[in-house]
């Protein structure tokens, strides 16, 4: 027997419990390297759709897909043993139907994800109830939505007249009834994010909407400096690895050319019988 203490995972029931109690820490990540390195601090990492652009270059996140999403997930998942894992839905994979929804979301789930984060208010309601009754965990995402970036005419904020701020609240507690355990709320007006947070009996997670929320997420490539030089103004950067990178990528090139790396304790001795 193992003389080790078991470390259990995050589970989504201790998630909602952490409602009123403490604040809920939350990162993105789409790699092992990143997953394994965060996992110890933050109750659940999120592979967001975000990794269309963080990974892949692309200009928005409209175009990556649950097959590639999912083999991220995977990565995750095995860098893991603390955090709960929760996956994005990519757009495109289950805003047709509910059937499509459940089969993206078994999908992930297989993969290790324990659930799924989708985007859109009282028009996913059913669909959230579906996935729900059906065993499948199910955050939601309101406010500033990036699948929704060109109905909304670009990626603005949100709730910021008293009829939008009523309209988001209503949604929060349509998808709240329909069985949503959480919900992401992006860019959205301080008071707002306060109102739905107070209004709700499930957890609320800010990126860019108030302190007041029950926990707080970020996309880890803007919070450590790997993203370039423009950011969303709800991002703290606490870190600037792209100089350190850049700094260390330089030493190493430059010792190179210059035939000082590498050293005798970097290289391998021959062996005497």
């Amino acid at each position: 027997m193992s003389s080790q203490r078991e470390i259990k995972r995050v589970t989504v029931p201790q998630l909602v419990a952490c409602k009123g109690q403490r604040k809920i820490v939350a990162l993105t990540a789409h790699n092992y390297s990143t997953a394994r390195i965060i996992d110890a601090y933050v109750d659940f990492v999120l592979i967001g759709d975000s990794t269309a652009m963080v990974a892949y270059g692309l200009p928005d996140t409209l175009t990556i897909t649950v097959e590639q999403l999912g083999q991220h997930t995977a990565a995750v998942v095995r860098a893991t043993q603390h955090a709960c894992v929760v996956a994005d839905m990519p757009f495109g994979s289950y805003q047709e139907s509910s059937a499509q929804a459940f089969r993206s979301a078994a999908y992930l789930i297989g993969k290790g994800a324990s659930a799924v984060k989708l985007e859109g208010g009282v028009v996913m309601a059913q669909t959230v109830r579906y996935l729900v009754d059906r065993g499948i965990p199910v955050m939601a995402h309101l406010g500033l939505m990036p699948q929704y970036v060109n109905t909304m005419g670009g990626y603005l904020a949100q709730g910021r007249s008293p009829e939008a701020a009523a309209r988001i609240l209503a949604e929060a507690q349509a998808l709240e009834q329909a069985g949503a355990f959480a919900i992401v709320l992006e860019g959205v007006a301080e008071a707002v994010g306060e109102t739905i947070t107070a209004a709700l009996a499930i957890p609320t997670i800010g990126i860019g909407a108030s302190v007041k929320c029950d926990g707080q997420i970020l996309v880890t490539e803007d919070m450590l400096g790997l993203s370039g030089a423009r950011v969303p103004k709800f991002v703290k950067r606490y870190a600037n690895l792209e100089e350190i990178m850049r700094s260390s990528v330089q030493r190493y090139a430059d010792e190179v050319r210059a035939s000082q790396f590498p050293e005798p304790q970097h290289c391998f001795g021959v062996k005497h019988t």
